[in-house]
């Protein structure tokens, strides 16, 4: 089953980031303004926003994710709205 977590309010309307295989999620700090998401084969997305507040934007996409893999495998994507302006999504 492939998943996606779709950022609804990403500069690319409908932005998706893979959520399989994926082996580590991080920020810098609680004030970062890039989260991370790492994959098995080496790539990398990366997430820019405005400086989060506490980690937020890190929280929303690590509980998007969980409750993206908590549904049908019916629904190949889960819309998420980050807390924080959305300034680029990058797959590398």
């Amino acid at each position: 089953m492939v998943k996606f977590l779709k950022i609804t309010d990403a500069p690319t309307t409908g932005q998706l980031i893979n959520i399989n295989e994926i082996k580590a999620i991080a920020t810098s700090s609680g004030t970062a303004t890039t989260v991370t998401v790492e994959y098995a084969d080496g790539t990398t997305t990366t997430v820019t926003t405005a400086a989060q507040v506490d980690s937020d934007v890190y929280y929303a996409i690590v509980n998007g994710i969980e409750k993206a893999l908590a549904t049908s495998w019916t629904n190949p994507y889960y819309s998420l709205d980050l807390p924080k302006a959305v300034t680029s999504v990058i797959n590398a």
